[in-house]
């Protein structure tokens, strides 16, 4: 994940590294830390706390160490009035010895989550209060190339790159006045593609989005519970042709999604899910090669 666009960057700082979260942490917010591990590591920890203080020692929300010697392992514990509570540990290291890596820490509500080159790692339920965070710490053996503070109003590939199947995580949902933009090219013999809005915790999917090229036919739908629901089919112009670059703009509003396509209006799908909240995952996929997903 890129860090230019970050609302704070720190690039090649020195480890052991110290350094004031500007603004706090927020739900829906991402830590960016990118760099490589040493040939010789034998551990490494990335702490989030309250403060910076030796003594006594400031409280720490998420103190997370990969562990390269002895048992390979990470582990998660936070220390609250000088006394570490209990230890959360994984059996498995993503990160490689003399590679490079990036590891992104999801801020949820109610829990961290953490995933290492593209990949889920862990869950770690919040045991402090996350206002109280304002202090990152990298110490150990790491060479860290940057660390970015990734706003909430971003979407967040799981695989870590714009490959088909494509998945995102919107992690604070969809709010009115928000924008998508999918761009894009259309493969060179291709039948069609999908565009998914869905929530991650059930099977449900809030605006279906399924332009059948061969037929040059625009399908708008909701699938909820275990049914799919009214297919709209209607469109005035099909704006997609073979081999061709295309820009989706999806606008949500306060009753409906507005879709327009290589900047023309195209159509509107009003809501069927009212808990925009809910709708946090992107889905793609199809005959269409992507060059840039994003919220705004």
């Amino acid at each position: 994940m890129s860090v230019a666009k970050a609302k704070h960057r720190v690039l090649n700082p020195v480890v052991p590294y110290t350094g004031v979260i500007p603004g706090g942490l927020h739900p829906g917010e991402v830590i960016v830390v990118q760099g490589s591990v040493p040939q010789d590591a034998d551990s490494f920890q990335v702490d989030l706390s309250n403060g910076c203080s030796t003594k006594p020692r400031s409280d720490v929300a998420l103190c997370f160490r990969a562990q390269f010697s002895g048992p390979l392992c990470v582990s998660c514990n936070t220390l609250q009035k000088e006394s570490w509570g209990k230890e959360e540990t994984i059996h498995q290291l993503p990160f490689k010895l003399g590679a490079p890596f990036e590891a992104l820490f999801f801020i949820h509500k109610n829990a961290f989550k953490v995933a290492v080159n593209g990949t889920h790692l862990l869950e770690y339920k919040h045991r402090m209060s996350l206002n109280r965070i304002d202090t990152l710490s990298i110490s150990g053996n790491i060479c860290v190339s940057a660390v970015g503070y990734i706003p909430s109003s971003a979407i967040y590939s799981e695989s870590g790159d714009l490959s088909l199947p494509y998945k995102g995580s919107m992690l604070n949902g969809l709010s009115p006045g928000e924008h998508i933009t999918v761009k894009g090219q259309v493969c060179l013999y291709p039948h069609s593609f999908t565009i998914n809005l869905r929530s991650s915790q059930n099977e449900n999917i809030a605006l279906h989005l399924n332009p059948r090229i061969k037929s040059s036919v625009f399908i708008r739908n909701s699938f909820l519970s275990d049914s799919w629901g009214y297919e709209e089919r209607e469109v005035s112009f099909f704006p997609f042709s073979s081999g061709e670059y295309f820009e989706i703009l999806i606008l949500c509003q306060p009753h409906q999604f507005k879709v327009a396509v290589n900047g023309s209006h195209l159509f509107d799908f009003r809501h069927r899910v009212q808990d925009l909240k809910s709708i946090d995952q992107m889905e793609i996929m199809g005959d269409v090669e992507l060059i840039d997903v994003k919220v705004w």
